[in-house]
């Protein structure tokens, strides 16, 4: 079952100076960075109201990231929904024909895991689903 948006993505060239921007802009307090080595990237999180603002710079010019900037810009990269069961959700997402990254759930941001959606089926857009890890 989907709980929440957890989180919008945005993909960014220069995270310092994204973050600053933010920074600005929400007026909140970023919460503590993270590098999610699996990903190659850099992320910096701002908490509004529960859900969050994530902001993600590639640490490696040949990554998804990098490729993604480079065709499209920066901008909106993903939108995060936080299920209770991921394995499930992937299965019945499956079941509806909707094709999984990658094929498995890996470790992302703020001690969660996560799979993404082709964005093929969502009409363009990557959805990411993530689950609390125990």
């Amino acid at each position: 079952m989907f709980k929440r948006i957890a989180h919008v993505g945005i993909a960014v060239k220069n995270l310092k100076e994204a973050s600053r921007r933010f920074r600005d802009l929400l007026d909140v307090k970023e919460l503590p960075g993270q590098s999610i080595s699996s990903e190659n990237v850099d992320v910096a999180m701002f908490d509004i109201g529960g859900a969050k603002v994530e902001l993600i710079e590639s640490r490696d010019a040949a990554s998804a990231l990098s490729k993604f900037i480079e065709k499209r810009g920066e901008g909106i990269h993903h939108l995060s929904f936080e299920v209770d069961n991921l394995e499930k959700e992937l299965t019945r997402l499956r079941e509806k024909g909707f094709q999984v990254l990658e094929g498995y759930p890996r470790p992302g941001a703020d001690g969660f895991q996560v799979a993404f959606l082709h964005p093929r089926a969502t009409y363009g857009v990557l959805i990411e689903l993530s689950q609390k890890t125990r």
